[in-house]
């Protein structure tokens, strides 16, 4: 496949991912990390949820890619970048802010505080 060929999927999916995140409501973080001194271990735990600020409302993670799901782990080599995506069921249209809390028993869970909501609800964090 050549580049142009490629960019034009990876172009599609985009939109594609952009139409059903408006048609059902999801909520979409690129987590990135870039280790620098030492690799590191990352999974998540289906126990990550996203917390509105201005309500009790909680949304559940619905999907993960490009991550191990508990208990497995993934490498992400030093000096290396890498991506991976967690899909959340929706927030409540007057929610204008929110926290990613991976409610872990154990040191280390992932926490995002104060993430200002958009349009989109498509968000880049970084760990």
């Amino acid at each position: 496949m050549s580049t142009k060929q490629k960019e034009k999927v990876k172009i599609e999916g985009k939109h594609k991912l952009l139409e059903q995140v408006d048609e059902l409501g999801q909520i979409i973080l690129h987590c990135h990390c870039s280790p620098q001194n030492d690799d590191l271990m990352i999974r998540i735990w289906r126990s990550t949820y996203l917390f509105a600020n201005d309500s009790d409302h909680v949304s559940q993670l619905v999907h993960a890619e490009h991550i191990s799901m508990f208990p497995d782990w993934k490498v992400v080599k030093k000096n290396t970048h890498h991506t991976f995506t967690l899909i959340f069921s929706g927030l409540p249209k007057t929610c204008h802010s929110f926290d990613m809390i991976e409610d872990i028993p154990e040191k280390g869970g992932f926490k995002f505080l104060n993430i200002i909501r958009s349009r989109e609800d498509i968000y880049d964090v970084f760990v």
